[in-house]
């Protein structure tokens, strides 16, 4: 079997030609789960004798083949699983499946974890989790967030079936960075998204960046504690409900000028306070809740940032990020935080400062291409 795959254009227009190995080495053992862009499987490989997980996603083609922004985030996938952080999922392979006139699919191999953070909660005896292991937990998932972060990703997907628990205990975040990759128009339209994890600003149509995820760890946290979902809305109008009930009505200043949704259609509420709903959640805690869960993403506190709160004093005050942000500066803020979903840095340039990030992206279409390493990627000439 060859090693590559080339996609070329039928109408003689220029390939594009990457390492993808052919999948037979692969022997599926079941299916681990359906999701909206496609199924997973547990399998395991017959070279090295190991357990992984498979994604089947079905990559749209244009005229030309594969989209090179398609390639160049595959790439930076593949880099990332390089740098074997202990908070990520390791993108181990990616094999080539069938060519169809509009389609193809791929195979994304990634190391294999026993469970998600949703069961992982279903299955803690009452009365739930220990503070120190929420803690534990949450200190994981912000450390792999600052580590997508530092790369300028933005998952935009952070939730606990995306969040995966190891049986020793590690914690790695999923499904990051894939969104540009899936075929959309072949989204299952029988799976429901859930809105519980998503911010203000994406379910208000705005311009985002990271403090989307940071929202979400937010929602994560309270969930730890709560066993329940914090804002468990049916649709954006009911979620957006849902969250102003419990942190109050934002004010007219506060409110996007760039938005669809008027503020009236929510009536005025003042906050109920997070701490009427978690009396006996600890001091800095509750804290770094709130610093999570601020409407206004330019007040969200970073990754980073929240690394350093004081409610992780005993882990040591620096981040693990192999590439910490530099938001840990003092003339830095989160609104200079604005990157593409899945773009990633230049070589050796992993600074989150104003000059080396400038875009943000709209929460109802996808970003430009990204600036991803392009090792393992050549573009032939005219064929």
């Amino acid at each position: 079997m060859p090693d590559t795959v080339v996609v070329q254009s039928r109408t003689g227009g220029s390939g594009i030609g990457q390492l993808l190995r052919d999948p037979d080495h692969y022997e599926e053992i079941n299916v681990i789960g359906n999701g909206a862009y496609g199924t997973v499987y547990k399998a395991r490989d017959t070279l090295s004798d190991t357990i992984v997980a498979i994604k089947k996603v079905k990559l749209a083609l244009t005229e030309d083949g594969v989209p090179m922004s398609v390639l160049r985030e595959i790439s930076l996938l593949k880099q990332l699983g390089k740098a074997n952080h202990p908070n990520i999922v390791r993108l181990l392979d990616i094999c080539h499946g069938t060519r169809m006139d509009r389609e193809m699919v791929l195979y994304l191999v990634f190391e294999h974890v026993d469970q998600d953070l949703n069961l992982y909660i279903e299955k803690c005896p009452p009365p739930g989790l220990a503070p120190d292991r929420v803690k534990d937990i949450m200190w994981q998932i912000l450390s792999g967030v600052d580590f997508l972060h530092s790369h300028r990703i933005v998952h935009r997907d952070l939730k606990p079936q995306n969040i995966l628990v190891s049986r020793s205990g590690e914690v790695k975040l999923a499904d990051f960075g894939l969104a540009r990759i899936y075929d959309f128009t072949s989204l299952l339209t029988t799976v429901v998204v859930t809105l519980w994890y998503r911010s203000p600003e994406i379910l208000l149509g705005t311009t985002y960046a990271t403090p989307v995820d940071l929202w979400s760890c937010g929602c994560i946290l309270a969930e730890l504690v709560l066993r329940r979902p914090l804002f468990p809305g049916q649709y954006e109008v009911d979620q957006l409900g849902k969250i102003f009930n419990i942190l109050g009505t934002p004010s007219e200043s506060e409110w996007p000028s760039n938005c669809s949704v008027v503020r009236e259609a929510f009536p005025a509420r003042g906050p109920r306070g997070l701490e009427n709903l978690f009396p006996e959640m600890e001091p800095q805690a509750l804290d770094l809740l709130k610093k999570m869960l601020l409407f206004n993403p330019d007040h969200r506190v970073s990754a980073s940032k929240a690394l350093l709160h004081p409610y992780f004093s005993e882990f040591g005050f620096t981040p693990v990020s192999v590439s910490p942000t530099s938001d840990l500066g003092p003339t830095s803020s989160s609104s200079s935080s604005s990157m593409s979903e899945a773009g990633s840095s230049e070589a050796g340039n992993t600074s989150l400062s104003p000059a080396n990030v400038s875009t943000s992206f709209s929460s109802h279409e996808t970003s430009g291409d990204s600036l991803g390493d392009m090792s393992g990627i050549t573009e032939s000439g005219p064929s």
